[in-house]
């Protein structure tokens, strides 16, 4: 078992045998996967634009209408977290 400590700022940092094994190096991005009591570190290796045209979709897809829509929605919850 690897460990390491916690800084003052809650800053960690990852034991070179850890970022061999999931190949990162400094500037790479990882992400956090919180399950149950556990924390799952995993590099995130592709970006959002990387992976557009990797799902299969019927017909033209309006970018501008899907944005609006998303805004719209995050507005109402937001309003309702609000209230």
């Amino acid at each position: 078992m690897l460990s390491t400590r916690i800084g003052r700022r809650g800053q960690i940092v990852l034991p070179k045998e850890v970022r061999r094994r999931i190949k990162v190096q400094e500037g790479d991005q990882i992400a956090f996967v919180i399950d149950g009591e556990q924390v799952i570190i995993k590099p995130i290796t592709q970006s959002l634009l990387e992976l557009r045209g990797s799902v299969p979709v019927s017909g033209q897809q309006d970018f501008d209408a899907i944005r609006q829509q998303v805004i719209g929605q995050r507005a109402a919850r937001d309003s309702q977290d609000a209230g």
